[in-house]
C-alpha cells in the first residue's frame, strides 16, 4: 500500500502548492479558459493605453493602435517566457514605471513623444545587453543570488505591490468624471470581488480555474444594467492593425535614457523576486542565470514595445496571484495566454471589444490578486530572523518606499525630473535602500536570515 501511494506523493512534492505542475500539460478547453482568464487578469492592458492616448488627445484610431501593440508585444514576450529561456508560467504586460516616464517626458515642451520613446528604446537595449550571459555570468545575475535571502525577496515583493496599487483600488472607485461614480462603480467592483473570492474558495478544483473570468463577466453584466456599454467603438475601427516603427518619431536625450534605465532596475529586481516565488511554488529549481535570462527576454520585449510605440514588459503580479488561486502552474497555460494576446492584438475590433469591460470591474479583481501576492511577501518575512540589523534594513526600505508615494505634487514639481520619477516608484526608492543597507549592515554576518 505504501508503495502504491509513493508515486502520487512524489508527484505532489514535485508540484509544490500547484495541482497542475509547471511542466504539466492541460486539455485544450482548459488552456483556452485559463488563457482568456490570464488576459483579463492584466488591468494595465486595459487601463494604460486608454489613459495614455487621452492624455495626448489621440484619435480613437490611434488609441486602438496602442491597444493592438500592447497586446502583440505582451503576447510575444509571454510566449517566449513560457517556452523559451525562462520556462516558467510568467505573463508579461505593461510596466507602470515606463508608463509614468513616457507620460511625463512626452508632455515636456523640450522633449515630446519622439524623445520619450527614442530614449526608452535605448534604455531597453542597454538593459538587455546587461542581461546577456557571458561565461555563465551577467550583470543582472549578480542580483539573483540575493533572492535566496527571505528578507530581500519578501520586501521586494511587498514594494512591487505598493507601486502597482495605484491601478487597483483607485480605478475601482473611479473619479467624479467617471460614469457610475461612486455607487455603481463600487457595487460592480464589489460584485466582481465577492464572486472571485467565493468561487476561488468554494468553487472546487475545476470551477476555481474560471474564478476570475466568472467574476469579470458577472461584474460587467451588473455594470451594464446601470451604465450602457456602447458597441460603437468596435464598429468604427478596422479589423487588422498594421505595426509601425517609431510611430511618434525617434530622438534621444541621455538624461531621459538614465531615467528609464533607473526605472528598469527595480522592474527586473521585482521580477526576479517573483520568478523565485513562482519557482518555489512549483518546487522548480531556479538559478541566478536563469532569472537573468528571463530579464533578458523581458528587456527584448520592452525594446520591441518602444519601437512599436508602447510600454515596457514586466511580470504581472496579479497573474502570479492567479497562479496561486487556481493552483494551476502549467507554463502551457500562460503560453496559451500569449497566443491569445497575439491573436487579439492583430484584430483591432477584438481589442476594442475587450476594452468595453469596465475598468472598475477589472480593478476590483486586481485588488484581490495584488493582496494575495503581497501577503505571500509577508509570509516570506516570517522566515526572517528579526535581529536589530534586519529590523533596520527591512523597516527603512518599506517606509522610504511607501513614503515616496505620498510626496505632495507641489513638492515634486520643484524637484528635477529624475527625482520626480524616482520618488513615485517605491520599488526604486525602497529597493535601493534595501540593497544598500543589507550590503552595509549584513555583510559578513551569519544567521541574518533563518531558514525555518
Amino acid at each position: 500500500m505504501a508503495q502504491a501511494l509513493l508515486p502520487a506523493a512524489t508527484a505532489t512534492a514535485e508540484r509544490g502548492i500547484f495541482d497542475v505542475g509547471i511542466n504539466e500539460k492541460l486539455p485544450l478547453n482548459q488552456l483556452l479558459i485559463l488563457g482568456f482568464q490570464n488576459v483579463f487578469g492584466m488591468p494595465g492592458m486595459f487601463v494604460f493605453p486608454g489613459l495614455f492616448g487621452r492624455a495626448f488627445n489621440m484619435s480613437p484610431e490611434q488609441i486602438a493602435y496602442l491597444y493592438g501593440m500592447i497586446f502583440l508585444v505582451s503576447g510575444f514576450t509571454t510566449c517566449f517566457q513560457s517556452v523559451g529561456l525562462l520556462r516558467l508560467p510568467i505573463t508579461q504586460g505593461p510596466y507602470v514605471g515606463s508608463f509614468v516616464g513616457l507620460l511625463v517626458l512626452g508632455q515636456l515642451p523640450d522633449a515630446g513623444l519622439a524623445v520619450a520613446f527614442g530614449s526608452f528604446f535605448i534604455a531597453c537595449v542597454i538593459w538587455a545587453v546587461l542581461a546577456i550571459p557571458v561565461r555563465n555570468m551577467s550583470f543582472i545575475a549578480l542580483f539573483g543570488k540575493f533572492f535566496e535571502n527571505r528578507l530581500i525577496s519578501g520586501v521586494m515583493v511587498i514594494l512591487s505591490m505598493m507601486q502597482i496599487a495605484i491601478v487597483s483600488m483607485p480605478n475601482w472607485i473611479g473619479g467624479p468624471q467617471t460614469p457610475g461614480f461612486p455607487l455603481v462603480n463600487f457595487a460592480a467592483g464589489l460584485i466582481s470581488a465577492v464572486i472571485f473570492i467565493g468561487v476561488t474558495i468554494w468553487g472546487g478544483l475545476w470551477l476555481r480555474r474560471a474564478a476570475l473570468l466568472s467574476a469579470l463577466i458577472l461584474g460587467t453584466v451588473f455594470y451594464a444594467c446601470f451604465i450602457p456599454v456602447s458597441l460603437a467603438p468596435v464598429a468604427s475601427v478596422p479589423w487588422l492593425v498594421v505595426p509601425k516603427f517609431f510611430p511618434f518619431g525617434f530622438a534621444v536625450r541621455w538624461d531621459a535614457v538614465l531615467v528609464f534605465v533607473l526605472a528598469l532596475v527595480p522592474a527586473s529586481i521585482g521580477s526576479m523576486a517573483l520568478y523565485h516565488v513562482v519557482a518555489g511554488w512549483g518546487n522548480e529549481p531556479i538559478t541566478p542565470m536563469r532569472m537573468s535570462e528571463g530579464c533578458f527576454a523581458a528587456a527584448l520585449g520592452s525594446a520591441l514595445g518602444a519601437m512599436l510605440g508602447t510600454f515596457s514588459m514586466q511580470i504581472y503580479p496579479d497573474n502570479v496571484g492567479l497562479l496561486r488561486t487556481t493552483r494551476v502552474g502549467s507554463r502551457y497555460a500562460t503560453f496559451a495566454a500569449g497566443l491569445t494576446l497575439l491573436v487579439l492584438g492583430c484584430c483591432v475590433k477584438f481589442d476594442m471589444l475587450l476594452v468595453l469591460v469596465p475598468v472598475v470591474v477589472i480593478s476590483a479583481a486586481a485588488t484581490i490578486l495584488f493582496g494575495i501576492v503581497m501577503v505571500h511577501g509577508i509570509h516570506l518575512l516570517h522566515e526572517v530572523d528579526w535581529n536589530d540589523r534586519n529590523l533596520v534594513v527591512g523597516g527603512s526600505a518599506l517606509m522610504i518606499g511607501l513614503g515616496g508615494l505620498f510626496v505632495p505634487p507641489e513638492t515634486l514639481q520643484k524637484l528635477p525630473l529624475l527625482f520626480q520619477l524616482i520618488l513615485k516608484q517605491s520599488a526604486v526608492t525602497g529597493g535601493l535602500t534595501l540593497f544598500v543597507l543589507h550590503w552595509l549592515l549584513n555583510r559578513g554576518q551569519t544567521g541574518s536570515v533563518e531558514q525555518k
